[in-house]
């Protein structure tokens, strides 16, 4: 099943318990589709939402609203049912969005090309934690709920734990040389995965995030953009190469490669609500959906296996003219502390 979004996706997100899919473009247009696996999928909306691209896009409140991050720094929260603008916050970031997720049931993260991450509260309609963690572009971010922790990947090679809690920047990864764009938490918390920009899978283990413990090289030389948690022991990865991988992890192997969305990259992973669904997206401007049933079939079969090495990078495509800044080298940030926001922007959430 497959869906021609008609210009370059930037984020998938599936909603929470029914079966809807929503996509953000390179046009600032947010789409979301009713999806069948006995019919075409329907589109139920097309909300031009930013004047430049939508990056990140998230169901929040238990699915009745999308929220949206743009570079052009404002954040939207739009309402599923009619399509309509339910609050926008024209100024959350200094810098452009890159990437929001989901924390709590009240809380969601957002991440800009400075390195600053912010947590807002959608019940005391503010933002809440304001962290000048990295040097670069927040690529991705992931929450350990039992401990309030949220981590952050970036592009200056680092990855830092944000204590919620403490309102601090608790940890951060030495420099990797290698720009980190995506993470998971696996093993029941005990394990933090990270891909790369050369493909090499980073693991840390909890609570030791000064250097990896453990680097998996056999998706090299393909950066890994998508990182999907399936279990506490596989992750599907997509990759430069376009390839959707199933990886376990230690003992670290590849089990199979489950799909090839195209021969473009693959920007995003996403897994529906009940787990039947895989979502990818590429260059190609196509959104597939993967029927998760066929796609593990034969999944114990080991296509290749290598031990971790121990350790004490269209002709007339779109293009985002803000896309994340991608410098290697970057030197680490000296501050690490969080900051309470006090902003006019607390009032962003009032109507939700």
């Amino acid at each position: 099943m497959e869906i021609n979004l008609g210009k370059l996706p930037f984020d998938i997100d599936f909603h929470p318990s029914d079966s809807l899919v929503a996509a953000g473009l390179i046009t600032g247009d947010l789409l979301l589709y009713r999806y069948d696996a006995e019919s075409t999928p329907q589109r139920l909306l097309e909300v031009h939402a930013h004047d430049e691209s939508c990056r990140s896009a998230r169901f929040i409140n238990e699915g009745r609203a999308i929220v949206t991050g743009s570079p052009d720094c404002s954040i939207l929260a739009t309402d599923v049912e009619t399509g309509s603008a339910i609050a926008r916050l024209e100024d959350a970031h200094l810098a452009p969005i890159n990437r929001i997720i989901n924390l709590t049931e009240s809380n969601i993260a957002s991440g800009d090309d400075d390195g600053c991450v912010k947590v807002w509260d959608t019940r005391q309609r503010s933002c809440c934690n304001s962290f000048d963690a990295h040097e670069e572009y927040i690529s991705d971010m992931t929450f350990a709920s039992d401990s309030m922790k949220l981590l952050a990947t970036s592009g200056d090679g680092t990855l830092s734990v944000c204590n919620l809690r403490r309102n601090k920047v608790q940890a951060q990864s030495e420099f990797s040389e290698d720009e980190l764009l995506s993470v998971v938490i696996m093993k029941n918390g005990r394990k933090v995965i990270c891909g790369t920009q050369t493909g090499t899978l980073l693991l840390y283990s909890w609570g030791f995030f000064k250097d990896c413990s453990d680097r998996f090289v056999e998706l090299c030389p393909n950066p890994v953009d998508a990182l999907l948690k399936l279990d506490e022991d596989k992750v599907v990865t997509g990759s430069y190469n376009g390839l959707i991988s199933l990886v376990n992890i230690l003992p670290n192997r590849i089990l199979q490669p489950i799909a090839e969305h195209s021969e473009y990259p693959v920007e995003r992973l996403a897994l529906s609500h009940d787990k039947k669904v895989l979502g990818s997206i590429s260059h190609d401007q196509m959104l597939k959906m993967w029927n998760m049933d066929e796609l593990l079939q034969g999944s114990s079969t080991l296509v290749r296996s290598h031990p971790a090495a121990s350790d004490s990078d269209d002709d007339e495509m779109d293009v985002d003219s803000n896309l994340p800044r991608s410098h290697r080298g970057t030197k680490r940030k000296n501050a690490s502390t969080g900051q309470t926001s006090t902003s006019a922007s607390g009032s962003f959430f009032a109507d939700l």
